[in-house]
């Protein structure tokens, strides 16, 4: 939405978002906030083949898939091939920019003759290792899951991992390990690629992966910032509202949040979020609802059900919510977290270091204590703690990408690396830095800035590919 919101404000470009029914629900204020502006979003609808892949129906996105069916998630994108072939040929549009899973659109685009770009919703730092492991196979030569290894062909500082914490088609074939190799030939033969980041933030790791795999990259974003370059309250409005649709229960848990947060001092307070896809098992719960209260630090909590489900209290140790009132805010289901990391009042962002979360971050310069989860997002980690440092580890103990290997981090350690955040120079320290990366970003989006000339060439590089196509029609 934010991308096609950005070419729709270009004089002389017309903008369509390709989506499902239920994933429209979510962008309709965003969509309306566009028309308002005078940039106006048009919008195509197909259905989503979720019965055809084993999905409940109505499932839509990876916010309502369970752990456990993501890979069903992954072949119903495949199923949707044919709907996208038709549409792309009805409409024929001058260009076309799609998800890189969606790798066919490619193939469709070159047979109708229009340039296509494939767009990567995570950055280049992970995307590059992944890559690396892919070639070299490294990770299949360490003697257990729990070895650690060294990268191999990255820039310094070197980058150790292990294979627990990679993600599950580097570990285990799946769905995904089979289609690996088909999305990078999808994007080498595609127009280009786009990369929501900003240069300066991946520098090195924008340029070996923008050297492989593809004839031409763009680095742009962070995608959210380039909307704060509108008034403050359209700004401010724009990112409550954001991603969260207009149902009452949204709505609610927006004033909440926003009007909580007005009552606390700047950066007094903790954000506790993990994204609207990652879920914790009740006995974790219960251990980070008493290190959050154990850590004396005023906290904001986002927690949700699993796969859009009521969200549950029965982990809550007993008279926990009434010791925390006023100092703890548990907010069940969905939050604006832009808006949230906007505000003054969050001094730090505890985080699962999904992609747009780490962005969402370091563009309002917030440091994080970091949890990862699953995905690339223990790679994604340690950009943040090990490359810039404006990060720190909430577990130093054994940790997995699935599911299954997952361990309980006691509230011991939760409180522990909390205070010592509050309490030490270390976290002053990366403070200081995370403001810095915040002013970076910035100036990244503004014009004349890094990931603003990127759009602009873009731009200005699908114009010139209409331009001559038209001129060898006529």
């Amino acid at each position: 939405m934010d991308l096609a919101s950005l070419f729709a404000a270009r004089r002389g470009i017309e903008a369509t978002i390709v989506l499902t029914p239920a994933n429209a629900a979510l962008i309709r204020p965003t969509l309306q906030r566009s028309t308002t502006s005078g940039h106006p979003v048009e919008l195509l609808l197909y259905p989503f083949p979720s019965k055809a892949a084993g999905l409940p129906s109505g499932i839509e996105n990876l916010a309502a898939v369970s752990s456990e069916d993501s890979s069903k998630f992954t072949k119903a994108i495949d199923f949707s091939r044919d709907a996208h072939d038709r549409l792309l040929r009805e409409h024929h549009p001058d260009a076309v920019v799609s998800d890189v899973h969606f790798w066919w659109i490619t193939g469709i685009a070159a047979d109708i003759g229009i340039p296509s770009v494939c767009f990567h919703v995570i950055g280049s730092f992970a995307n590059v290792i992944m890559n690396q492991l892919w070639e070299t196979k490294v990770h299949e030569n360490v003697p257990s899951d729990s070895h650690p290894f060294i990268v191999p062909g990255l820039p310094e500082p070197k980058i150790q991992i292990v294979r627990s914490e990679l993600p599950i088609f580097l570990r285990v074939r799946n769905h995904f390990t089979d289609n690996w190799d088909v999305y990078r030939r999808a994007q080498g033969e595609s127009f280009g690629m786009v990369v929501n980041t900003f240069y300066e933030l991946e520098r090195e790791y924008c340029e070996l992966f923008g050297g492989v795999d593809c004839k031409k990259a763009w680095f742009i974003g962070p995608l959210d910032l380039f909307s704060k370059r509108g008034d403050h309250d359209h700004v401010h409005k724009g990112k409550a509202e954001r991603g969260g649709g207009e149902s009452a229960a949204v709505v609610e848990n927006r004033e909440r949040c926003m009007g909580w947060l007005e009552r606390k001092e700047v950066g007094s307070v903790m954000f506790v979020c993990f994204g609207s896809w990652c879920c914790f098992e009740d006995e974790q719960l219960r251990e980070m609802a008493l290190g959050l209260e154990a850590s004396g630090m005023e906290f904001l909590w986002v927690v949700r059900g699993d796969h859009g489900e009521h969200v549950k209290t029965e982990w809550m140790p007993e008279g926990w919510e009434e010791r925390v009132q006023g100092k703890g805010l548990v907010v069940r289901g969905w939050a604006p977290q832009a808006a949230i990391l906007a505000h003054e009042a969050v001094g730090v962002f505890m985080t699962h270091c999904g992609w747009n979360s780490l962005l969402e971050g370091l563009g309002s310069g917030k440091p994080m204590l970091t949890w990862p989860l699953v995905f690339e997002q223990f790679m994604n980690e340690r950009l943040v703690v090990e490359v810039h440092k404006v990060g720190v580890r909430v577990w130093d103990g054994f940790r997995s990408s699935s599911e299954k290997e997952k361990v309980v981090v006691p509230a011991e350690a939760i409180e522990k690396v909390v205070r010592k955040f509050m309490e030490g120079g270390e976290g002053e320290e990366m403070r200081k830095k995370a403001t810095e990366w915040a002013e970076i970003a910035g100036a990244a989006v503004a014009e004349g800035g890094s990931s603003h000339k990127d759009l602009s060439s873009l731009i200005d590089e699908l114009f010139m590919v209409r331009e001559k196509t038209t001129d060898e029609s006529q």
